[in-house]
C-alpha cells in the first residue's frame, strides 16, 4: 500500500523509521513549536485529575490512532487512553500488505506503532472487538458495538476508510478479493501461486501494487480499468504511460479504459467480464476501487461531514472535544487548503498532530504531504499535493523513465514526482525530492526553464523562493 503520504514516531530498528523519518521542513517547525512549548510551560497534562476521570478515547486502531496514543504518553499525558479498534493486534503500518509481505519478504513486525508489549507497559487499553458503534458529542460517549457506553473526556476519531465495492453481477463469489486488513492479504496469498491466474480491477496505487507482486509471484495477471494509463489521475498522463510501460514490461496486460461489467462463475469465481464485452478467464481477482472515508455513527449533535469528517488546522471537529485524523480526515491545510489524504505518512503524523492538539498545542498541521510507491523495481516518490495543474514539467528523461517532475499551478510548484530519481525527501535530506518538499512548502514561482535545467540547483531556488 502506498505510503503516506501515504505517511516518524516508530521505534528506531523498524524498517518505515529508517525510510520515513519525521525531518520534513514542516515537521522541523512543529518540533522546534513544541520544544518551546514544553520549555515554557512544562508537560502539559502531566496528571490523570485534570481530565476528571473520563479518558482519552481514540475510535480506530491503526496507524493514525497508534501514533496518536503514542504521542499522548511522550508528552507526558497519565491519564487514561483506550484505544477502541476492530482488527485483532496492536496498530500496524499497512504499505506492507500491498508489496514485501504479501510477496512474504517481511512479516509485519517492523512496521508495528509500538512494540506488542508497549500498550500495557503504558497502560494504554488497547481493546479489539466490535469497535464503536456510535459517538454523542453531547454526552461524551462512545457507544460500543457491545452496547457499553464509554464517557471520554476528549475523542479522537481515526477510523480511516472502507474499501468501495462492486455491486456488481456476481460480485460476492469466492475469489473475489479486496486488500485492506491483514486478513484480507492472507487471503490473497493463499491464492497467488505461479501460473495461476488473476485480473486487478483498477490500477490506483492498490492495483499497481498489488499487480507488480502477484506478479514477482509468478501470477500472470490481467489489469482492467478506466483511463488510459496507470495512475494518471493522480500522476498524469506522462508518468502513467511511463507506469504502464513498466508493467507490461513485467508481463502484466493492461486493458485500459474498460470497466468490470460483471464477475461469472458456478461456485467460485471463474471469469471477469468487462463493459466492453471482454470474458477474462481468471482463478482469482483484486479490486483496488479505492475507499470511502469509514465515518462513525453519531447521535444527538451533528459532526460536520463532507467527504470524511471536516477538521480545522488544528485537526478539531466541529464538536466539542472531538478530533480527527488518518484517512477519515478532511483537514483545513494551511497551505493546500481542504483536502482528504489516503497515505500513509499522512495518518502516521496526523495521529501525532492530533493528540498534541488535544494536549493544548496550538501549532497547525502543515506537514507538507508526501507519499511513495514500489512497484517491481522501481520507485515512486511524492511531495506536496496537487488535484489539479495547469503544466508539467521535466528535470530528467521521461524517455529513460527516471525523472523529477513538477506539477505548477498559475506557476507555482504545488507538487512533484521522482520516479528512479531524487532521492527520498524524508531520508535524502540533500537530494532533489527534499529540494523538490522546499519549493512547495514556500510556495516557489521559479522561472521558466530553471525547474528542467540541469545546471540550476534546485535548492539555490527553493532557499531564493
Amino acid at each position: 500500500m502506498p505510503s503516506s503520504a501515504i505517511p516518524t514516531n516508530q521505534q528506531p530498528q523498524t524498517p518505515n523509521f529508517a525510510r520515513k523519518p519525521a525531518t520534513s521542513p514542516a515537521q522541523r517547525v512543529l518540533s522546534a513549536q513544541r520544544a518551546a512549548e514544553i520549555s515554557r510551560e512544562g508537560r502539559m497534562y502531566g496528571m490523570a485529575e485534570r481530565t476528571g476521570g473520563s479518558p482519552i478515547v481514540i475510535v480506530g486502531g491503526g496507524v493514525a490512532g497508534g501514533n496518536a496514543a503514542a504521542t499522548l504518553r511522550e508528552e507526558g499525558f497519565a491519564g487514561p487512553v483506550v484505544i477502541i479498534g476492530q482488527e485483532p493486534g496492536v496498530p500496524f503500518g499497512r504499505p506492507p500488505l500491498s508489496k514485501t509481505y504479501l510477496r512474504s519478504e517481511e512479516d509485519l513486525a517492523g512496521w508495528y506503532v509500538r512494540p506488542a508489549d508497549w500498550y500495557a507497559k503504558h497502560d494504554v487499553d488497547l481493546r479489539r472487538g466490535p469497535g464503536a458503534a456510535a459517538l454523542d458529542p453531547a454526552a461524551h460517549t462512545v457507544i460500543l458495538g457491545s452496547g457499553e457506553e464509554l464517557r471520554y473526556h476528549k475523542v479522537l476519531i481515526a477510523t480511516g476508510g472502507r474499501n468501495r465495492r462492486l455491486k456488481i453481477p456476481g460480485a460476492s463469489l469466492p475469489g473475489v478479493h479486496y486488500l485492506r486488513t491483514l486478513a484480507d492479504c492472507d487471503a490473497i496469498k493463499r491464492e497467488a501461486a505461479p501460473n495461476r491466474r488473476a485480473v486487478v480491477v483498477g490500477m490506483g496505487f492498490i492495483g499497481c501494487e498489488v499487480a507488480a507482486s502477484l506478479t514477482q509471484l509468478g501470477v500472470r495477471v490481467t489489469a482492467v480499468f478506466p483511463g488510459r494509463a496507470p495512475l494518471e489521475r493522480v500522476l498524469g498522463g506522462e508518468i502513467g504511460a511511463l507506469i504502464g510501460a513498466i508493467h507490461r514490461a513485467n508481463g502484466v496486460e493492461l486493458l485500459a479504459g474498460d470497466q468490470v461489467a460483471a464477475f461469472a462463475g458456478a461456485e467460485r469465481l471463474e471469469a471477469v467480464v468487462t463493459a466492453a464485452g471482454q470474458r477474462i478467464a481468471c482463478d482469482f481477482a483484486v479490486v483496488g476501487a479505492g475507499i470511502d472515508p469509514d465515518v462513525p455513527a453519531v447521535r444527538g449533535s451533528s459532526i460536520a461531514q463532507d467527504n470524511g469528517i471536516l477538521a480545522d488546522e488544528l485537526c478539531r471537529t466541529s464538536a466539542a472535544d472531538v478530533y480527527v485524523a488518518g484517512d477519515v480526515a478532511n483537514h483545513l491545510h494551511p497551505l493546500f487548503g481542504r483536502i482528504r489524504v489516503e497515505h500513509f505518512n499522512n495518518a502516521e503524523k496526523q495521529g501525532a498532530a492530533a493528540a498534541r492538539s488535544m494536549l493544548g498545542s496550538a501549532a497547525p498541521y502543515d506537514y507538507i504531504h508526501s507519499f511513495w510507491s514500489d512497484q517491481y523495481e522501481h520507485k515512486i516518490e511524492y511531495v506536496g499535493h496537487a488535484a489539479t495543474w495547469d503544466e508539467f514539467v521535466v528535470r530528467g528523461s521521461l524517455d529513460e523513465g527516471k525523472l523529477v517532475g513538477f506539477y505548477l499551478r498559475d506557476g507555482f510548484v504545488t507538487a512533484a514526482v521522482g520516479l528512479d530519481r531524487g532521492g527520498d525527501p524524508e531520508l535524502d535530506h540533500d537530494g532533489e525530492m527534499a529540494a523538490s518538499a522546499r519549493l512547495v512548502a514556500s510556495r516557489a514561482r521559479p522561472a521558466g526553464g530553471l525547474l528542467t535545467d540541469e545546471h540550476a540547483d534546485l535548492w539555490s531556488l527553493a532557499l531564493g523562493a
